[in-house]
């Protein structure tokens, strides 16, 4: 396809996506290997992948932007819900107010994952209001990734990157958090917020389409990889194994249903979903090991009959990547469920990793369920989550969408990178297994609690965001940050972080954030009863509140 083509679609998708919050349209873009002199904007439910096996294949010549010209004063903090991965950009266009020469300028929020980029310059996480202010923005996730220049945040309320590398990071606002990056900045929390980790401790990076050198199309399923700092692919390909697509039951969203794709599963098929949205009559059921589910275009699941969207049995090696689980009506127990309730197998030689998933309640339309996402296998590695209570959009209201959390983990060794999880009515995250992780966590509490009345904890204010359970011996996070904005009534909440003080529970870089509210709501200790509240935008102290150090003795 000429390029002056591939610029005109491209062009006309973005007109159709660029403020569509809560359509129903999917696209993946997909580019072969080759050199591509175009300069377009990504906007909601747009996937934008290369399609070589390693990041340099592709070459976008000309600008890729995710901007905010859509909200009036530039701000990114609805930017959500699109995906870019796995091709190089150099910034050469100069489009006024929209394209800079040298700059890639990716302007996002939750659920928008940068992975397998190589952007040939400098690479800005906001953009600009009409007035020449600064938009906001809150993401974010970037990973195995190479950035010839500098990183700018500059607005950037928090982000995760894993596995990246640049020339140098410009600044931090709340929460920044580094594992396994070279160039780093200096572990100087809480001023400058940053939070850094030398080493990844365990990941495999996501799987992703790829044409071969005959041109059929394959996945790559990249290898299990331990303790490790910096980009996968610099030094060479990312090591791993091949899959053919025959290995894949392709889905269509107007001719898959689940019993369908349930037939491939037991059949030993992988499942590879194209855009689209896909009704469930029953649970997409993952039943032998290694099962990879992978989606294109962001597509959502969503179940019709008070069922979750997918379960995974107790088994070695499942990848779960690309999808948004969306809650349907009647109420579902939970929207993804790894491992039954009492799972007990041992999987540390071959995990199951869930990458890149949205799991919501509400928003594009009215949906029930109990509990976003249930963990109960052992050795889970989540790399890059957003459980998300609509606090906007169709079918929102305490007593419209309520959740009752956003995550609980069962499981023993389960490590996340990257979790966001908000606006649920109970706790946030419920962490009952031994040996977790978490390395990067950013939560709002629910915005429409109507009175202190419906918000109790037994005789407590609220609840936390984040808890480990009582009876957990083991436990250790960093960079936690939990904001809060209590919209409609003044609020209390006691603390942001409950977790038991042993010695085997340690927890890194706390932040509290008043985002903004009603006057007299506030959260009152950070962990526990250990911190100072945050009541109001100023003075600075009654905003954010930190702390360095909790536990381990």
């Amino acid at each position: 396809m000429p390029s002056d083509q591939v610029q005109r679609t491209l062009d006309t998708i973005f007109r159709k996506m660029e403020a569509n919050h809560f359509g129903r349209e999917r696209y993946a873009l997909l580019f072969a290997p080759g050199t591509y002199k175009v300069n377009f904007c990504v906007g909601f439910y747009t996937h934008v992948a290369g399609l070589g096996r390693n990041p340099d294949d592709v070459h976008i010549d000309g600008g890729v932007t995710v901007n905010a010209k859509w909200n009036p004063h530039g701000h990114a903090l609805n930017n959500f819900w699109r995906v870019l991965e796995n091709f190089s950009v150099t910034p050469s266009a100069e489009v006024p107010y929209l394209t800079s020469k040298g700059i890639t300028r990716i302007a996002v929020s939750q659920a928008a994952p940068l992975r397998r980029l190589h952007v040939r310059g400098e690479l800005q996480l906001f953009d600009w209001g009409p007035n020449g202010n600064v938009g906001y923005a809150s993401g974010g996730f970037l990973a195995d990734s190479l950035v010839d220049g500098k990183v700018v945040p500059a607005s950037q309320q928090q982000w995760l990157s894993r596995n990246s590398a640049w020339q140098h990071w410009q600044n931090a606002v709340w929460n920044m958090v580094f594992v396994g990056c070279e160039n780093a900045p200096a572990n100087t929390f809480p001023e400058p917020a940053y939070t850094v980790i030398d080493r990844t401790p365990l990941v495999r990076e996501k799987p992703y389409l790829y044409l071969d050198d005959a041109g059929r199309f394959r996945v790559f399923v990249p290898a299990l990889q331990r303790n490790t700092k910096g980009v996968s692919w610099r030094n060479g390909p990312t090591p791993g194994e091949s899959l053919p697509l025959d290995a894949f039951y392709i889905a269509k969203p107007n001719e898959s249903n689940a019993a369908k794709i349930n037939a491939a599963l037991a059949a030993g098929k992988h499942v590879l979903f194209t855009p689209g949205i896909y009704p469930l009559a029953e649970a997409l059921q993952v039943v032998h090991p290694k099962t990879i589910l992978l989606g294109l275009g962001l597509p959502s699941l969503v179940p019709t009959t008070g069922r979750p969207s997918v379960t995974v049995a107790d088994v070695d090696g499942v990848t779960i990547a690309g999808l948004i689980l969306d809650a349907g009506v009647p109420k579902s127990p939970c929207l993804l469920q790894v491992g039954p309730a009492g799972s007990n197998a041992d999987h540390a030689a071959d995990p199951t990793f869930l990458y890149d998933l949205t799991v919501r309640t509400g928003g594009p339309a009215a949906g029930l369920n109990d509990v976003g996402v249930v963990i109960n296998s052992n050795h889970v590695v989540v790399d890059h989550i957003w459980i998300w209570r609509a606090d906007h959009g169709e079918g929102v209201g305490w007593n419209t969408n309520p959740t009752r959390n956003g995550l609980v983990v069962n499981g023993n060794d389960v490590l996340v990178y990257g979790l966001f999880n908000e606006h649920h009515e109970e706790y946030q995250t419920l962490w009952n297994g031994e040996r977790g992780r978490v390395y990067m966590y950013q939560s709002e509490m629910p915005y429409d609690v109507p009175d202190q009345q419906s918000w109790k904890n037994g005789d407590v204010d609220g609840f936390a965001s984040y808890k480990v359970a009582d009876h957990v011996k083991t436990h250790e996070a960093w960079g936690i940050g939990v904001y809060c904005y209590f919209r409609d009534a003044p609020i209390k909440a006691d603390c942001g972080i409950e977790a038991p003080e042993t010695p085997g529970v340690r927890l890194h870089h706390l932040t509290t954030i008043w985002l903004d509210g009603t006057p007299g709501s506030k959260i009152t200790h950070i962990v526990n009863d250990l911190g100072g509240r945050v009541y109001a935008p100023s003075p600075p102290a009654a905003q954010r509140q930190t702390l360095t150090e909790f536990g381990g003795h």
